[in-house]
């Protein structure tokens, strides 16, 4: 299953996305339940970010970060889901930077996740949902919201 969601910041593609470091992904985290940040190696190709929840639910999630690029249009990076928690078989989350204008720039998280089956899959759709959507209130609080 996919989710994609976007939101529109102020701030140069290239800027934007050098600000994708440890103060940004604690200021996504989650604020429900306790987490604990394991390791956070940064947002380029074989970097690693592990996630420890502690509750309510304990379980670990480790990513991998499998690819990164940039050109003129947009910079991006991925990661891949090497430890999933239950019942989170696949995840695949492309983070994309894109150029809008000079000193605008659209973030894109585009998510792809699979569960044991089917309906599982499509029952966490409202969590992961629910789950990402505060990022575009924190990335506007963050670089800023355009003119």
């Amino acid at each position: 299953m996919n989710l994609k969601l976007t939101t529109i910041v102020s701030g140069n593609y290239k800027v934007v996305m050098s600000r994708f470091d440890r103060d940004l992904f604690e200021a996504l985290t989650p604020k429900q339940g306790q987490l604990e940040i394991v390791e956070f190696t940064g947002s380029k190709k074989g970097d690693r970010v592990h996630l420890r929840f502690l509750s309510p639910i304990k379980a670990d999630w480790v990513s991998l970060i499998t690819e990164d690029g940039v050109n003129g249009q947009q910079a991006y990076f991925v990661d891949e889901g090497e430890t999933l928690p239950f019942p989170l078989r696949y995840w695949h989350h492309r983070h994309v930077v894109e150029k809008v204008t000079e000193d605008t720039s659209r973030i894109v998280d585009d998510i792809t996740f699979k569960g044991p089956n089917a309906l599982v899959t499509l029952l966490m759709y409202p969590a992961i949902f629910i789950g990402f959507y505060p990022r575009k209130r924190i990335y506007r609080a963050y670089f800023g919201q355009p003119d």
